[in-house]
């Protein structure tokens, strides 16, 4: 229990801190965000008055403040950010920047979180059995799959989209479904899901390419150590069966660290493979992300860089939490 309680007590110091530095950044910023904002915004409605619940809002999130004080602020900014009032986006306004990150959240975690555990998954399995099998043919597998890791992913993207979709013609170029079938945007029906399938299958392929080499080499390299390991030597002494020995004693202790590498990867989920969407222009957190900073939209980096920081912290929270109680030399060490 105290194990769980430090952890506890960390990630809501760790929190605490990503939340009053996400406040304090644009205040630290040469100039005044805020007055910037407030222009864009003036120049974005065609000269019309900006109400005071807008300016309110941005002078809490990124403002000076010109007549409270910076711990004033800060109280603004906790409650507001406890309403879930994160401002409103500059470059795309009147749209709130909660309502842009809710819109492309879901993109960005299905894509990146469904080709990280298929690679992940791939990765632990087939490292498993090619760490079982060393010194055999399969071990060419290892050289293969890093050099597609070792190729940077946007790359690997532009190629793929050069063969498979330029010159082939088998998938889209470009976005998260097909616009000219469902003009009006996403909807719940068989046929949009089908399309959002089709075009996210090749920015999940070029995830998983650059990804799987780094878990298949990493479990090959653990199966190769645990092998040798006393209780591993012992059970087979024992007679047991190999395909026993490997699943029940060498492949579950090897695959204990990469739990934590996979935690860590999940939380950068949401980051997404920001340069990967815009490669494909999927309609995802990295695309966003990339259009708030072309853009200068203040109050949409800072709704971007909040919600990555939370989503990394929960991630690796709940991570530290199962290995704890995976691994009991964690809880009694921690």
């Amino acid at each position: 229990m105290s194990f769980y309680l430090r952890r506890v007590a960390f990630y809501l110091v760790t929190l605490w801190a990503a939340i009053s530095l996400n406040f304090l950044l644009p205040r630290l910023l040469p100039g005044d965000p805020a007055a910037i904002m407030l222009g864009k915004l003036r120049r974005a409605s065609g000269g019309r008055p900006l109400s005071e619940e807008t300016i309110e809002a941005i002078t809490s999130i990124l403002g000076a403040g010109k007549d409270m004080s910076l711990w004033d602020q800060y109280v603004a900014y906790w409650g507001r950010l406890l309403q879930g009032d994160l401002g409103v986006s500059s470059t795309r306004y009147p749209a709130s920047v909660a309502d842009l990150i809710a819109a492309a959240l879901p993109w960005t975690i299905i894509l990146v979180g469904v080709a990280t555990v298929i690679s992940f998954v791939l990765g632990i399995i087939v490292g498993a059995w090619v760490g079982w099998r060393r010194g055999t043919a399969l071990d060419h597998l290892v050289p293969v799959t890093t050099v597609f890791q070792s190729i940077p992913y946007f790359w690997l993207a532009l190629v793929l989209v050069a063969v498979f979709s330029v010159q082939l013609g088998w998938f889209p170029i470009v976005g998260g479904y097909d616009v000219f079938e469902f003009p009006a945007g996403p909807e719940l029906s068989w046929a949009f899901v089908g399309s959002a399938i089709y075009h996210a299958i090749l920015p999940a392929i070029t995830i998983v390419l650059s990804s799987v080499g780094g878990w298949l080499l990493g479990m090959r390299n653990m199966m190769v150590s645990t092998m040798s390991e006393d209780y591993v030597v012992t059970a087979e002494a024992k007679g047991l069966t190999p395909r026993r020995v490997r699943t029940k004693y060498a492949s579950r202790n090897a695959a204990i660290p990469s739990l934590a590498g996979f935690g860590i990867a999940l939380g950068f989920v949401v980051a997404g493979s920001i340069v990967m969407e815009q490669v494909f222009s999927y309609p995802g957190i990295g695309k966003l992300m990339i259009q708030a900073v072309q853009g200068l939209d203040y109050a949409l980096m800072q709704g971007v860089f909040l919600v990555i920081t939370l989503t990394v912290l929960a991630a690796n929270f709940f991570m530290d939490l199962i290995y704890g109680f995976i691994d009991p030399r964690v809880r009694h060490n921690g």
